[in-house]
């Protein structure tokens, strides 16, 4: 899955001369905060809708208002991951998106993107999640796949977390969703390796798993 593919055509692209009323006329049909600005094919820039409802006089152009991001763009062959440092890095909410000789291509919603980067990641199967804490000099994808594969079970994506600043001494975190939801020999395995499982969750009961940790991962996937 790569920028090109999430494109939304029904997105609507402001020229420098539409007006504010338009823009925010086109962002509440689309329910959108933010839209591109492209003129003759090449990227502008991003308007806000919380600048536009600063602007006094609303039939003022688009090239009369600040528009900002002008320097900031996705290209069609960037990977999802590239997106959401993106969207973290400068708070969008959409996504634009250049061709390699920089023209304009397509604008990327953000909830588009989610919606397509949680169905990737199998979020929504129907299985279990558990999170590890793992020091990073013992960690391996491989082993642990094979302790969790020996118990019939699949791991359909996975997510690492360490610090800022690579050091073998520090403890990192694995999250991994899994293709069932009867985990407990799972994790009977896994802690018998020395693992620490610090989060879980999973529709069959969980032995001997804090219940206020399982809630509060609840609640993250949920936001």
């Amino acid at each position: 899955m790569l920028a090109a593919t999430l494109i939304n055509p029904m997105i609507p692209v402001l020229k420098l001369t539409d007006s504010v009323s338009t823009a925010l006329d086109w962002m509440d049909e689309f329910g959108a905060k933010q839209l591109v600005v492209a003129d003759s094919g090449v990227y502008q820039g991003i308007v806000s809708e919380d600048i536009l409802y600063d602007v006094v006089d609303s039939s003022d152009p688009i090239a009369k208002i600040i528009i900002q991001h002008k320097d900031i763009f996705a290209t069609e062959d960037q990977h999802p991951y590239e997106l959401l440092r993106l969207v973290n890095q400068f708070g969008l909410t959409i996504i634009p998106v250049l061709r390699d000789d920089r023209s304009f291509s397509g604008s990327i919603l953000v909830s588009d993107l989610v919606e397509n980067f949680v169905n990737e990641l199998g979020v929504q199967e129907k299985g279990a999640v558990i999170v590890l804490k793992i020091a990073e000099r013992s960690y391996s994808l491989s082993e642990i796949s094979r302790l969790i594969e020996s118990n019939g079970t699949k791991i359909l994506s996975s997510y690492y977390s360490s610090g800022e600043t690579y050091d073998p001494t520090n403890e990192a975190r694995l999250t991994l969703k899994l293709n069932r939801t009867h985990i407990t020999p799972i994790i009977a395995t896994l802690e018998r390796f020395g693992y620490e499982i610090i989060e879980a969750h999973a529709n069959d009961p969980i032995e001997s798993v804090d219940q206020e940790r399982l809630d509060m991962l609840l609640r993250y996937l949920a936001t």
